[in-house]
């Protein structure tokens, strides 16, 4: 508490100690908290005395609290906390608790962390329903399910999940990021991923602990959300190797996931048949799509594309 030791040792050496030792301590002893706090207690003039340095900072701590100007500019000694009072057995201590702005700051973080993400844009972790335009009836429907899946799964209830299929723009990824944020309001954790990066990136960490422990926490994260589905550069290994492994895990789990696509059920199957070197192996992507079908519902997202007004 340096502050205070030199307050009280800038007193001790001026000529006028006693006077001005004495005007702070009433002014320290007119504060209505210290007050009400030494109010119904038996306290004698050396009590005081003794935990006079207590009560100093107590009252020096409590004015920036009433003065506070944000989190960030907080000028307390503890960033964030605002101090009590409290007895000690005959001993007056100063006792620090989280403010109400650190609080809700570090309920955001906290929500924040609950989603994790990859290739994503920021700004789409921004998302909320309340920003979501309705003026498209062939969106109405997808948002509607979305945030029906959003503000009432329970982790450990067999639940569906959502793919959402459409054009360019329509809305897709923002209304997946609507969903994550929505969740983690719920104490919900989730992972959004952007496909084709998210291939790109295991295919270089293969030969490391980052590639098996990004699978791990793909299979067994509450909800997995793959944005983009088809637009990645299909091959075996991404197919056979990768993907369906996940989907297998979360099928038995009973861990719903969410997808979105610009293909369509049926394109998506032909996209998973034809690898790049121009295999065709109908009978492998047929089993992708049936665990996609037996994860989540597919609906049709339409619209005006909305990246063009932006």
């Amino acid at each position: 508490m340096k502050p205070i030791r030199e307050t009280i040792h800038h007193l001790m050496n001026r000529h006028d100690f006693k006077e001005r030792y004495e005007a702070m301590k009433r002014d320290i002893l007119n504060d209505r908290h210290v007050q009400s706090f030494l109010r119904g207690h038996d306290v004698t003039d050396a009590m005081l005395n003794r935990h006079l340095g207590k009560l100093y900072e107590f009252v020096q701590q409590s004015k920036h609290c009433e003065r506070c100007p944000s989190l960030e500019q907080c000028p307390n000694l503890l960033k964030g906390y605002t101090p009590h009072l409290i007895w000690q057995g005959k001993n007056i201590d100063v006792q620090y608790e989280r403010c109400a702005r650190k609080v809700q700051d570090d309920e955001r973080k906290k929500q924040h962390s609950l989603i994790r993400s990859l290739f994503i844009p920021r700004d789409m972790l921004q998302a909320s329903f309340d920003q979501l335009e309705t003026d498209d009836l062939g969106r109405i429907e997808a948002i509607e399910l979305a945030n029906t899946f959003a503000s009432t799964y329970e982790v450990g209830k067999r639940t569906k999940g959502l793919y959402l299929y459409g054009s360019f723009g329509v809305g897709k990824t923002y209304l997946l990021a609507a969903m994550a944020n929505e969740l983690a309001q719920r104490h919900i954790a989730s992972f959004l991923v952007y496909v084709p990066e998210f291939v790109r990136s295991l295919k270089s960490s293969l030969q490391t602990d980052a590639f098996q422990d990004t699978i791990e926490y793909a299979k067994q994260v509450p909800v997995l959300m793959l944005d983009d589905l088809g637009a990645e550069l299909m091959s075996s290994w991404w197919r056979d190797e990768v993907l369906g492994p996940i989907l297998q895990y979360r099928m038995l789990e009973h861990l719903p996931t969410c997808f979105t696509s610009n293909f369509d059920l049926k394109r998506l199957t032909h996209h998973f048949a034809h690898s790049q070197r121009g295999e065709e192996e109908q009978v492998k992507a047929a089993r992708i799509i049936e665990r996609i079908v037996y994860l989540a519902t597919p609906i049709e997202m339409k619209g005006k594309n909305r990246r063009i007004e932006m």
